[in-house]
């Protein structure tokens, strides 16, 4: 969960996101309304975030902007013996038609960040502990 409220850092390993600006933030320090703007085959979005926590999950709303009528993204932590099981779960509003070879295209852009680096931006933040 450290990793996932850490959103600042979000540019230094994902490189779908080009900046991103905290608003505001919870009284324990995790971000609240968050700017974020991302790059994604070659299309430039500026995203405004809202973020709510639980103990074990997180979840994000967009607004709607130029590029899709809505977004919901959700992280669902599981602990588990001698790791943590992360459920990933997206659904976008596009704003409008896109060619299916690029949604799909898109697709596996987005899960490589939300799983794979991920899980290497995890592991690095628990070696340097």
């Amino acid at each position: 969960m450290d990793v996932l409220a850490d959103v600042d850092s979000l540019p230094s390993w994902s490189p779908l996101h080009k900046s991103v600006e905290v608003i505001d933030r919870y009284p324990d320090g995790r971000p609240h309304h968050v700017k974020a703007t991302l790059k994604l085959m070659g299309i430039t979005d500026k995203e405004l975030l809202e973020y709510h926590w639980g103990d074990r999950w997180m979840v994000w709303d967009a607004e709607e902007n130029l590029q899709q009528r809505g977004q919901h993204v959700e992280y669902n932590l599981t602990p588990e013996v001698d790791k943590t099981r992360v459920r990933f779960d997206v659904i976008v509003e596009l704003g409008m038609p896109i060619p299916e070879f690029l949604v799909k295209r898109g697709k596996k852009l987005v899960l490589d960040v939300a799983t794979e680096r991920l899980r290497k931006r995890v592991m690095e933040y628990v070696h340097r502990e």
